[in-house]
């Protein structure tokens, strides 16, 4: 039986159940965007990095590096474009969410393979006019990920 055989009796359950199955996930999502502090990630500040107890060295040792005077956590850890930020936020986002309630993450945290990309795209933004002559003297070797030489540069001495 179809949709159009089905007596309206039925769609009416139907509908209703999707509803209330719908509402249930909104309503357990909004809880836990409120009680998890999720606002906060949709700033700028650093500081609402350390909500998870994990990230406090990371912050800790950001606060101690050279950067600290010239770039946040989303400067070096989000696509500058627009989109890709908002992609990358709600990943993480998603995907911390789920270690942390699920208490399934290493601690130290570790930067995932996606991130570092990220990462690497934002040395290589912001130090463009740097790199752009010794990217130029040897175009056929790549670009060697800069924190394979300069890991404390962001997080200094962990």
């Amino acid at each position: 039986m179809n949709d159009q055989q089905q007596p309206p009796r039925a769609r009416g359950r139907v509908f209703i159940v999707l509803v209330v199955a719908l509402g249930g996930l909104l309503g357990l999502g909004a809880f836990t965007f409120g009680y998890g502090e999720g606002g906060a990630y949709l700033s700028d500040d650093p500081a609402a990095c350390v909500n998870c107890h994990v990230m406090q060295s990371s912050y800790d040792s950001w606060v101690k590096s050279s950067h600290r005077a010239v770039a946040t956590c989303n400067d070096c850890h989000l696509s500058p474009h627009p989109v890709g930020k908002w992609v990358t936020k709600a990943d993480n986002g998603f995907f911390h969410s789920l270690a942390f309630t699920t208490n399934r993450f290493p601690d130290p945290i570790r930067i995932k393979p996606r991130n570092a990309r990220v990462t690497q795209a934002a040395c290589l933004d912001c130090h463009a006019d740097l790199l752009q002559p010794v990217m130029a003297t040897a175009p056929h070797l790549g670009a060697p990920s800069c924190v394979s030489c300069h890991a404390q540069v962001g997080h200094a001495a962990r």
